[in-house]
């Protein structure tokens, strides 16, 4: 169970009674008898009993109205069938922000997009791989054709050059004329075909960019970003190699938006990012992973040299006193908080996101600007 588990007001009946289950459970509890070959089927009942009574509980704090869409969220995060759900649930209770039936439209909606360019990623590299065997066959009817119509071209100089068989290698002369003039127009085609599939695979190439590149920022986005941690951490758990991950997020941003307009939000952001690609290599990577977050992969840097490359890049953007070039208002003071996690100081991969996420979450809370390494405790849940 979670943090936010914990916390939660159990009503008395609540879905329970709704669903009829109430008078069996209290019924279950009284019993003292001993353990019958039913006790497998009891314990499952009393188990399920239990995460209807949990989910009754959710729905009962955040005052959620009893849907399929509220009952299917409410098992999925306390499962933890869903961790990304999960995550952005326990977010939404850290900053002290209703989890209301709005929110969670909103979440499934950019889960479903986010699902969305998953499948299409999937389809670009199964065309991409067709596109690229057609290319090769393409270059190998070419190459057959060009050598057939070289072979065929001899033979017709050839029967041209005999004039004592007569009539019957004139007309093999002519029906081979007729043939090298119809591979050659083969060829032709071919040629064209091998440029069209070329020109196909820069456009798909283009448009593959394009589905993992933020367009405000330039940056990988969250989808290129989750690609980019997966293989970063196969290949430096192989090689025995640190790694290192943190969530960077600009203060008071809705501040920005608020008083300056979205437009100029928007400048502070590519301001940001522009900042952050300082840093980035061939062993530092760099996304937007949404809103006014971002996300940093440091492979082979240990966390204390982590540390102190975003601590020196959040002291440098803080000394800057930014101007709205637009109204010719400062902007004021920019920064930027951050948490950072020692990937291999966790479980798995999405608990060192968690743990730098928590991380993130106490440097906000310690005032911002600021920078806060990741504890093994940042997982276990809050009393």
């Amino acid at each position: 169970m979670t943090a936010h588990d914990r916390s939660l007001h159990r009503p008395k009946g609540g879905l329970l009674g709704w669903l009829r289950l109430g008078q069996r459970a209290a019924a279950a509890s009284a019993t003292d008898e001993p353990p019958s070959p039913a006790a497998g089927r009891d314990r499952r009942e009393a188990l399920r009993q239990r995460t209807l009574e949990e989910i009754a509980s959710f729905l009962t704090y955040h005052q959620l109205e009893v849907t399929v869409q509220t009952l299917t969220i409410a098992h999925n995060y306390l499962s933890g069938a869903d961790p990304q759900l999960a995550r952005l649930i326990d977010r939404q209770v850290q900053a002290r922000k209703p989890v209301t039936i709005d929110w969670i439209e909103d979440v499934l909606s950019r889960s479903e997009r986010s699902d969305e360019l998953a499948m299409l990623t999937q389809l670009m590299q199964r065309l991409e791989a067709s596109i690229e065997e057609f290319g090769k066959t393409s270059q190998d009817a070419q190459r057959a054709t060009s050598d057939y119509n070289s072979a065929l071209a001899e033979h017709v100089t050839e029967l041209e050059q005999v004039t004592a068989a007569g009539a019957v290698i004139s007309e093999l002369a002519t029906i081979a004329k007729v043939m090298l003039k119809r591979t050659r127009d083969i060829e032709r085609q071919m040629v064209r075909s091998e440029a069209q599939t070329r020109a196909l695979k820069r456009r798909l190439a283009e448009t593959r960019r394009s589905a993992e590149e933020d367009h405000l920022t330039g940056l990988p986005n969250r989808r290129a970003f989750e690609v980019r941690y997966e293989e970063e951490y196969r290949q430096a758990f192989a090689a025995a190699e640190p790694l290192c991950v943190a969530f960077c997020d600009i203060d008071n941003f809705k501040r920005i938006n608020d008083h300056h307009g979205h437009d100029a939000g928007d400048r502070v952001l590519k301001l940001v990012a522009e900042s952050l690609s300082r840093i980035s290599n061939d062993s530092c990577h760099v996304a937007r992973h949404g809103g006014e977050e971002f996300v940093v992969l440091l492979r082979d840097v240990t966390p204390g040299d982590a540390f102190e490359r975003l601590d020196k890049l959040r002291a440098s953007l803080a000394e800057r006193r930014l101007v709205n070039r637009a109204t010719d208002v400062p902007f004021g003071q920019i920064t930027f908080s951050a948490g950072i996690a020692d990937v291999f100081a966790f479980p798995d991969r999405r608990a060192a996101l968690k743990a730098a996420d928590a991380a993130l979450y106490r440097a906000k809370q310690g005032g911002r600007n600021r920078i806060e390494m990741a504890e093994p405790g940042d997982l276990a849940p809050a009393e």
